[in-house]
């Protein structure tokens, strides 16, 4: 792996240096193992430790086919699917490599006995397989996490639609928490160039994914003036709504769970904050009756802060313990999008508030290529900003996990791959000290 480090460190490598580079046999990468999927049977959700079920493996580096590309990871981050992925919750991924494995002879590939976790990444090109025309070797990139085959007719005007859609890292193997990952080239987006590898690194899955759900015509279609309330404002997902709604002339009510972490979104630019365990908010009377009285008292609240006026558009992802709220305080005609559900799938509300007043539920999953370029632009161009709070080495990728499961961390947490440190890749320094002020607040919450 020295080789190809001190090319990309180099300011002198061209496309045929990285083009001859020698690809190594192996590559260190993290993982799970298929046969300790059952390891954490009988224990509740949050007992289940990533620290114990994420290995770091030496593994072959894989057949390059068709309109792929072999790339250098230089930094990664940690997404809640790498936790569901580690505690093997809601099902084992290993399920998904299985049925990946049965479409092709070229897909065969990704059944394995371990899995190789992680949607996102920042690099550079090494190979690109036949077909390949866009990305050349030495092409510093950033990869989004759709991987779609398109050869049905169904996901051509959305590909998030397409019937063989894949989270890549998820449903796929190969991911980017690794040296080396395996991606369609057609996942393949320009790194920010003001960015460090670690920066860049991190937007990726959540970024597009609160473009789609709250921007794309897809999603919510927010626009200037709507109120939206964006639950878990300050995490990885929401903070990049956070950032979408202020960019957009909305105005983001912002739900929390500490003080701490309404600071996080007063520091974006957010004047309206609920901490919701300081105003006690408790949705659930118990495990199967929730409070329409503290949906009251949370919709009032909402009022103090719009003038009076009700949530226009709901950020959802926390899912069962704040859908019945997130219905009753979404006014007459306004939508809810909800992806995630991180606090569990069986989503309860009173539907009489959602039929009578005419809301939309719309269901939102990642993002298609062009939501997705169009969402790193924004990064490029230093309209939206990483959320970055702290970066792990790739020794570390189990600590990483465990505090995203246990809510520990703030904004994302960055994994340092090839890269020997915070830092590194910044290519533009000139746009980098024009926002400068930006960056720094925003890696430091």
């Amino acid at each position: 792996m020295k080789e190809i480090l001190d090319a990309i460190q180099s300011q002198d490598s061209t496309a045929a240096d990285f083009a001859a580079l020698s690809l190594p046999e192996s590559y260190r990468a993290i993982t799970v193992h298929k046969d300790e999927a059952e390891m954490f049977a009988g224990l509740e959700s949050r007992d289940k430790d990533p620290r114990k079920s994420i290995h770091l493996d030496d593994v072959p580096v894989p057949e390059l086919g068709p309109g792929e590309a072999l790339v250098a990871v230089m930094a990664s981050s940690v997404n809640y699917n790498s936790v569901w992925t580690s505690i093997f919750e809601p099902v084992s991924t290993f399920g998904f490599l299985e049925r990946y494995g049965r479409l092709s002879e070229l897909t065969k590939r990704h059944d394995l006995p371990y899995h190789v976790i992680g949607s996102d990444l920042a690099g550079v090109v090494l190979r690109t397989g036949p077909g390949v025309n866009a990305w050349n070797p030495g092409d510093e990139v950033v990869a989004h996490c759709l991987s779609v085959e398109l050869e049905s007719s169904d996901g051509h005007n959305d590909t998030m639609l397409d019937p063989e859609q894949r989270i890549w890292g998820f449903e796929t193997n190969f991911g980017g928490l690794a040296e080396i990952a395996l991606v369609k080239s057609n996942q393949l987006m320009p790194k920010p160039k003001h960015l460090s590898w670690e920066e860049a690194a991190a937007p990726g899955l959540v970024n597009s994914t609160a473009y789609r759900q709250l921007v794309s015509r897809n999603g919510a279609g927010m626009k200037q003036g709507d109120n939206v309330l964006i639950w878990g404002a300050s995490g990885g997902l929401g903070s990049y709504a956070t950032q979408f709604a202020l960019a957009g002339g909305a105005n983001p009510i912002c739900v929390v769970s500490s003080p701490e972490k309404a600071e996080i979104c007063r520091k974006m630019g957010a004047e309206a904050v609920i901490d919701r365990n300081a105003e006690g908010y408790k949705f659930w009377k118990d495990e199967r009756t929730q409070d329409p009285k503290e949906w009251k008292r949370f919709g009032k609240r909402i009022r103090e802060f719009t003038g009076g006026e009700d949530i226009d558009i709901v950020f959802e992802h926390p899912g069962r313990e704040t859908f019945g709220a997130s219905v009753y305080v979404t006014r007459k005609g306004g939508t809810i999008t909800t992806c995630a559900s991180t606090s569990g799938y069986m989503h309860e509300y009173d539907n009489r508030y959602l039929w009578m007043s005419l809301k939309r539920i719309i269901g939102s999953h990642f993002a298609n290529y062009r939501e997705a370029w169009e969402a790193n632009r924004l990064i490029a161009k230093g309209k939206i900003h990483p959320t970055l709070s702290k970066t792990y080495s790739l020794e570390d990728t189990g600590q990483a996990a465990y505090d995203v499961h246990r809510n520990l961390h703030q904004g994302k947490v960055g994994v340092l791959a090839l890269a020997p440190r915070e830092g590194l890749g910044v290519r533009d320094q000139e746009m980098r000290e024009q926002h400068i002020d930006a960056i720094n607040r925003f890696r430091n919450v």
